[in-house]
């Protein structure tokens, strides 16, 4: 049974579909419904706690590992399917390169394997080691490299075929700010030349800065995709700092939110929608409460993190 919607040739089918794809080792579960679809020129955050299924997840749409059930498509194609890995870039989180080369000869290997022509490759390489901010590394063999320079000649192979997807697994983790802000700074470039990007990282902070949209996935399975920013947006923490107010009062703020907190004046409550904190403010004064503090705080991705996924594992 079909379980995507045939692709026609004549439109850009979305860089990545998936509809309940599965897989167990040794009757064990690692992905158990992996349902989700990655639009071209979106970044795209892959979130879970370890032993979620990401890195199965991953190899699965790489055609590195074979589905157990389930169907998906890569650029158009069946899952497997060779041709569309023209088209895509990969940095895992756990390379293992060249470290006889330099970084030129590195990226003159990975050009032979895409067939990049010479002449390409003359104009190309020296375009993605500035990039990279690698130039003067240019001639430096790999084994006298930091980890944060090998994500970054890591990176310079991802880009070398000009892919539409480019997926990255902990493309920053070994990075200083710097290193950070220069990885954001390409991501955003593959973004505005229509490719997709399917980034995985442990630094939420850096998520919730790049991408578009998050999938939060527990258990092989996945929880819920949003739109990062409706879903930053939607829920706000309200700080309080208030005397004087009764205990019934304060059982009273509960009808604006949910996890309503108290420690001595300080009070916390949870709100769907800023509009309610006027109203808050007009009760507690009602309520013969002296305030002294009513602050509202976005809630951060790690708190929507938890909030989704849980407490049990970390990223």
């Amino acid at each position: 049974m079909t379980l995507l919607k045939p692709y026609n040739e004549g439109m850009t089918s979305p860089a990545i579909e998936t509809k309940s794809l599965k897989k167990e080792f040794n009757g064990k579960t690692a992905v158990r419904d992996l349902t989700l679809t990655v639009e071209r020129g979106e970044v795209f955050g892959f979130l879970g706690p370890n032993g979620a299924g990401k890195t199965t997840s991953v190899k699965m749409l790489l055609g590195l590992v074979i589905p157990g059930g389930g169907e998906g498509r890569l650029l158009g194609y069946p899952l497997g399917d060779p041709r569309p890995r023209q088209k895509v870039g990969f940095l895992p989180e756990h390379f293992r390169f060249h470290e006889w080369l330099t970084a030129a000869e590195f990226l003159r290997l990975h050009a032979e394997l895409y067939s990049i022509p010479a002449a390409r490759q003359r104009a190309h390489i020296p375009e993605l080691l500035e990039m990279v901010g690698l130039t003067s590394y240019a001639n430096q063999k790999l084994r006298t490299f930091s980890k944060g320079m090998l994500q970054r000649i890591g990176l310079a192979q991802a880009l070398l075929n000009d892919p539409d997807l480019v997926i990255l697994d902990e493309p920053t983790s070994g990075l200083d700010p710097v290193g950070r802000r220069l990885v954001r700074d390409i991501i955003r470039g593959l973004r505005e030349r229509g490719a997709a990007v399917f980034l995985n990282s442990h630094l939420l902070s850096e998520v919730e800065i790049t991408c578009d949209r998050v999938a939060f996935i527990k258990h092989g399975e996945v929880l819920q995709v949003n739109r990062l920013q409706t879903l930053v947006q939607g829920e706000l923490s309200v700080q309080m700092r208030v005397r004087a107010l009764r205990a019934e009062a304060m059982a009273g703020l509960a009808r604006w939110g949910q996890n309503l907190r108290a420690d001595g004046e300080a009070i916390t409550l949870t709100l769907q929608d800023e509009a309610a904190l006027p109203e808050i403010a007009r009760y507690l004064i009602e309520q013969g409460a002296e305030v002294y503090a009513l602050t509202p705080q976005k809630l951060a991705l790690e708190d929507l993190f938890i909030k989704i996924v849980g407490t049990d594992g970390g990223l």
